[in-house]
């Protein structure tokens, strides 16, 4: 019986060696793991049969075309954060250039990351993104609109994580994961405040097993959070939604911090603040706070597929976070 032969990019990031580590532990599959620091995957491969790390960056996908026409899955994780030139190149030309390589009779299913950044209250584009966003936020928005008019477009099963926790003493931090001490710094004064704003978070372990569900089901690709055929096969990842005031709260009752009363802090104040101060903010930044709520239609996470979900809550984010 053959093998199906898996590509991840970006393996080494936290969504990815999540995504690894998985395959590693529970399947037999071919692994091709696209690197550009091998050093930085936090735990060991080679003993495995069947993995091969593949120490190149994305902008030289081209040299990789021959392997890549065989493979079966392809799981794109791979993602460049910040400058322009970098984040377009990267998350639109090369990663477009990646799915064009592969042969559309031979590859059975693509798993590519985008960002619920880029998505309104309806799951439907949100044009601030496209308008407004930070450099990886617009160039996720563009590359989005030419997935369809690729000839693997088909096989394309789109997830868009909301708030991404994860990282441990082996994998490297989200951004999130990382500023949860800083929140907890500050909780004396935070909580005598409430505000408006509500979103969504998940755990990269359970982004993980969500992909490998997919990668086993793959007839489960046909799943969408969307009711449109003419946008099946996207995912929007994410527990319920929490408010921010929930989070206070929550975060409070963990530590033993009594809240007394609160004050509103309303967005002309905020906005007062921000003038006062002088306080630097992008445009993104300033459209984030006046939308305040980044909520999505039917998010998915391990439970949707009869999995036990890691982590749902505030407070199992502050115990697996060691706080």
């Amino acid at each position: 019986m053959t093998l199906k032969r898996i590509l991840i990019t970006g393996a080494s990031g936290c969504i990815g060696q999540y995504i690894t580590e998985a395959l590693v532990q529970e399947t037999e599959y071919e692994l091709f793991l696209l690197v550009r620091n091998p050093l930085k995957l936090g735990f060991i491969t080679q003993d495995r049969p069947g993995t091969r790390i593949l120490q190149a960056d994305l902008r030289e996908i081209e040299c990789l075309g021959d392997l890549i026409k065989t493979i079966n899955v392809a799981i794109l994780v791979a993602t460049a954060w910040g400058g322009r030139a970098e984040a377009f190149e990267i998350n639109v030309t090369k990663t477009l250039r990646l799915l064009e390589l592969l042969d559309p009779n031979v590859c059975e299913q693509v798993i590519y990351f985008s960002t619920a950044s880029i998505l309104n209250r309806n799951n439907q584009l949100l044009k601030e993104a496209g308008q407004l966003g930070t450099d990886y936020i617009r160039s996720k928005y563009e590359c989005l609109q030419q997935l369809s008019k690729l000839a693997i477009a088909p096989k394309i099963t789109t997830l868009f994580p909301t708030l991404v926790l994860g990282g441990d003493e082996n994998k490297p931090y989200s951004h999130l994961s990382s500023g949860i001490a800083d929140v907890v710094k500050w909780v004396d004064l935070i909580r005598w405040f409430k505000t408006d704003g509500s979103f969504h978070f998940i755990h990269a372990r359970d982004i993980a097993q969500i992909v490998l569900y997919l990668v086993k089901h793959p007839q489960m690709q046909n799943l969408s959070v969307e009711t449109s055929a003419t946008v099946a096969k996207r995912l929007v990842l994410g527990n319920e939604a929490v408010s921010i005031n929930q989070v206070v709260e929550a975060v409070c009752a963990y530590l033993g911090k009594r809240i007394y009363f609160r004050l509103p802090l309303y967005i002309w104040l905020a906005n007062l603040f921000i003038v006062i101060f002088r306080i630097q903010m992008s445009a993104w930044d300033r459209f984030s706070l006046n939308y305040r709520h980044f909520t999505y239609k039917n998010t998915v996470n391990p439970s949707t597929f009869g999995l036990e979900t890691n982590c749902t809550t505030i407070t199992d984010v502050l115990e697996i976070s060691g706080i």
